[in-house]
C-alpha cells in the first residue's frame, strides 16, 4: 500500500505532466496572436527568474543587474548577426559564452561584497550599460533602437509567436533541469551552505569566491540566451528597456512569490506576475499604475509569504496532516523536505 509521501510524490508528478502537456499545447488552443504572444513573455520570464535564482535561491545574493546580462545578450546577438553576418544560433551561443566570460570577471570583484552592497554594485552595472548603449549609436542605434533582422523572414506575427513560444519553453526546460542537477550535486549543497552562513562554509573547506563566480557566470549565461531569443523575436532593441532596473526587479520579485529556493517557484512568480502585469497595461494603459502595483504585490510577499508561495502551500498542507509518531515513521523524502 503506497503511504502518503509516496501519494504525494505521485501526485507531483501527475501535476507536472499535466502542466507539461497544457504548456505544449497553449499555442494551438489560443490561436489569438495576442493570447501567444503573453504566452511568449511568459515563458521568457520564467526562464529569466529560474536563472536568477541559480543565484539568489541557492547563494542568497540578491541581484538586481541580471537586466545588464539580458541587454548584453540581446545586443551581442543583434549585432553579431548584423555586424559579422553570423547564423542566428551561432550568434546567440557566441553571445551567451560572452556574457558568461564578462559576468565571471565582474563576478570575481562583486561577490567579494555582500548584503545591500552587492545590491548596489549589481545596480551600477545595469546604470554603466544602459549608459554605454545610449552613447554608442554607430553600434546600438543609441535612443532610436537597433533592428534585428528576424530569424525567419517569411513569417508572420502570428506564426513568429508561435515559433518562439517553443524556443523559450525548450529554454525554460534546459535551465530547470540545470537547477534540479545542481540542487542535487555537491556543488549546490556548497551554494546552500554559502547562503546559511558563508563564513562556516569557507572554514569548512568550501571554496566559496570560485563556486560563487562560477554560479554567477553560468546564472548569466543563461540570461543572456533569454535576451538574444528576445532581441531576435521582438526585432527591435531599446536600451531603456532591455537594461531597465525594474527588469531586474520583476526576476525578483518572480523568484519571491513563487519561492526562490524551490525549482518551480520562480516559474510559478512568473505565470501570476507577467499575467497581472499585462492586465494593469490593459486597465491603466501607459501610465505608472503596473509599477506601483508591482510593488505591492513585492511588499504583500515580503510581510506574509517571505519564503514564497510554494513553502506557505506546503506549511498549510503539512498543518493538516497527521503528525508523524517517530522519527521511523519518515521517509527520506519527508526528512529532505524537513531540512528545506
Amino acid at each position: 500500500m503506497p503511504n502518503d509521501s509516496d501519494r504525494a510524490v505521485l501526485l507531483r508528478r501527475l501535476l507536472f505532466v499535466a502542466g507539461a502537456a497544457v504548456l505544449l499545447a497553449f499555442p494551438w488552443l489560443m490561436p489569438n496572436s495576442y493570447f501567444r504572444y503573453a504566452g511568449v513573455l511568459v515563458l521568457m520570464y520564467a526562464a529569466l527568474s529560474t536563472s536568477w535564482s541559480l543565484v539568489g535561491g541557492f547563494t542568497g545574493y540578491v541581484s538586481l543587474g541580471h537586466a545588464a546580462f539580458f541587454g548584453i545578450g540581446a545586443y551581442a546577438t543583434a549585432l553579431g548577426v548584423i555586424e559579422l553576418r553570423l547564423p542566428h544560433v551561432v550568434a546567440l551561443l557566441g553571445a551567451a559564452l560572452l556574457t558568461a566570460v564578462f559576468a565571471a570577471l565582474v563576478g570575481i570583484a562583486a561577490v567579494r561584497v555582500r548584503g545591500a552592497s552587492f545590491v548596489i554594485v549589481s545596480i551600477a552595472l545595469v546604470a554603466m550599460m544602459n549608459l554605454i548603449a545610449q552613447s554608442a549609436r554607430g553600434l546600438t542605434g543609441g535612443s532610436s533602437g537597433l533592428r534585428v533582422p528576424a530569424l525567419l523572414e517569411s513569417l508572420d506575427r502570428t506564426s513568429n509567436h508561435l515559433v518562439f513560444f517553443y524556443l523559450f519553453l525548450a529554454l525554460l526546460g534546459v535551465v530547470l533541469l540545470t537547477w534540479w542537477v545542481i540542487d542535487r550535486s555537491r556543488f549546490g549543497a556548497g551554494l546552500k551552505a554559502i547562503r546559511e552562513d558563508e563564513d562556516k562554509a569557507e572554514a569548512l573547506g568550501v571554496p566559496t569566491a570560485a563556486y560563487k563566480v562560477f554560479v554567477f557566470g553560468l546564472s548569466a549565461f543563461f540570461t543572456a540566451l533569454a535576451g538574444g531569443l528576445y532581441g531576435i523575436w521582438f526585432g527591435n532593441l531599446d536600451p531603456i528597456f532591455v537594461f531597465s532596473i525594474i527588469v531586474g526587479a520583476n526576476l525578483v520579485l518572480m523568484a519571491l512569490l513563487g519561492g526562490a529556493r524551490h525549482l518551480l517557484g520562480p516559474t510559478l512568480g512568473a505565470f501570476i506576475v507577467v499575467p497581472a502585469g499585462e492586465y494593469f497595461l490593459i486597465a491603466f494603459g501607459e501610465t505608472q499604475a503596473h509599477i506601483v502595483a508591482s510593488g505591492l504585490l513585492l511588499a504583500i510577499v515580503v510581510l506574509f509569504m517571505p519564503d514564497g508561495i510554494i513553502p506557505a502551500v506546503r506549511g498549510l498542507v503539512r498543518r493538516f496532516r497527521p503528525a508523524a509518531t517517530s522519527i521511523r515513521e519518515q521517509s527520506q523524502e519527508e526528512l529532505r523536505e524537513v531540512r528545506r
